[in-house]
């Protein structure tokens, strides 16, 4: 994905280092990434989650805070409230030269801040936050045996990660004072909470303190094992994966879809959206849909792929074609799922592809019934799904008809 290096000026007056990072396309909307205590806006977590979200349309900025990173101004100056304001001057920057945020993120630390901020910038309609302290002052707990030192003598320096940090007592004074809980549940944004269980550096009890001061619309997503930092690839990116499909509900839409003289047509009609490099609108009725490709053949990932469809068809058709079997019998058959993973496979090694030549497509499909199958319509559900019309028309010989269409005067 595009990335464009940027500066703006911050509550100190220093110029600080930001990235923005684009989809290839118009971005579906803007978001903010405010980074952990200390660290920066490179950190892996704040790059790939950003990263991840601009492959899904979505244009995140992401910047160092004062004092860190490569912006300007002396750490040891700034605060919770401090870094509040940063956060601010950002949506500002995007509300001038792009378009303002209707998302904030935060990690850590920068969770407690896009809490603390999201009410004051009225484009905001989303805000997530990961691995989130419910109170700024539970930052003091890493400053361990300095905290005495610098209610003593004004400042002391703390080692933070392998790092070296001047921290005042002013610093102190002013995370100790904040309200977060009563800004939490004064912010009226839909809200998404990620945390890890089993978190060190900040209790899963943050979580829940911050679940409930929230009012609704309000989730919560457990990162199972993954650490306070997100240092593995697959955490980051599953963040990305779950906040981009959440947020998606929250966003102003950039664009109805369009229906030609709202007149809807026959059968399904497919067009490109402009958005990357595959991606497609489906109309199919008075229904929306959409179709992309994977990133790993140029696509954005947005939507499923065309074989994804051929897949949904079959699995969709097997279901309720075994629900109408156990409807017309009577049989009290549990809730139907049907798995369906499709690959392309030389006919000699596969055992269903007798009398067939060279590299065929092959969909294997894996029907499961809650509470279980009555050993005795084991064999008859496998046949009857057989029978279904998609599974009919994939195993014989369709033919495609191909024109082009008329283009009218107008």
């Amino acid at each position: 994905m595009p990335t464009q290096k940027l500066t703006f000026t911050g509550s100190g007056g220093a110029l600080l280092a930001a990235r923005l990072d684009l989809p290839e396309s118009e971005p579906l909307a803007y978001a903010i990434f405010a980074h952990c205590f200390t660290c920066s806006k490179d950190v892996f977590a704040a790059a790939r989650i950003s990263e991840a979200l601009a492959s899904q349309g979505i244009a995140v900025l992401r910047f160092d805070f004062t004092g860190l990173g490569a912006s300007g101004g002396d750490f040891a100056n700034t605060n919770f409230s401090s870094n509040v304001e940063d956060l601010k001057l950002a949506a500002a920057f995007l509300r001038e030269h792009y378009e303002a945020p209707q998302i904030l993120i935060g990690h850590s630390l920068g969770g407690a801040a896009v809490l603390s901020v999201a009410g004051g910038i009225p484009e905001v309609r989303a805000v997530a936050t990961i691995n989130a302290p419910a109170d700024a002052a539970h930052v003091v707990h890493s400053f361990g045996m300095s905290v005495a030192a610098i209610e003593r003598d004004g400042e002391a320096e703390v080692s933070l990660a392998g790092r070296k940090f001047n921290i005042r007592r002013d610093f102190l004074d002013d995370v100790r004072g904040q309200e977060l809980f009563k800004k939490i549940g004064a912010m009226r944004r839909a809200l998404l909470v990620f945390h890890a269980p089993g978190d060190t550096i900040v209790g899963i009890d943050n979580a829940a303190t911050i679940f409930m001061a929230a009012k609704h619309p309000k989730s919560f997503v457990s990162l199972d094992d993954a650490d306070h930092l997100l240092t593995r690839r697959a955490d980051a990116l599953y963040v990305a994966n779950v906040l981009g499909s959440w947020a998606a509900r929250y966003l102003d839409a950039k664009a109805e879809p369009q229906k030609e003289s709202g007149i809807v047509q026959d059968g399904v009609t497919v067009s490109e959206t402009g958005k990357g490099k595959f991606q497609q609108q489906v109309l199919s009725g008075r229904h929306v849909l959409a179709a992309d490709e994977p990133m790993e053949v140029g696509g954005q990932d947005a939507a499923p792929s065309p074989y994804d469809f051929l897949a949904i068809a079959l699995g969709a058709c097997t279901s309720m074609t075994l629900r109408i079997y156990a409807s017309l019998k009577g049989i009290d058959l549990g809730r139907i799922s049907v798995n369906v993973t499709h690959g392309k496979v030389h006919a000699k090694d596969c055992a269903e592809c007798e009398g067939r030549e060279g590299r065929i497509d092959r969909f294997e499909r894996r029907i499961s019934i809650e509470g279980g199958c009555p050993p005795e319509l084991e064999a008859k559900i496998v046949e009857i799904a057989n029978k279904c019309p998609v599974h009919r028309t994939l195993e014989g010989s369709s033919v495609v008809a191909t024109r082009l269409a008329e283009v009218s005067a107008a």
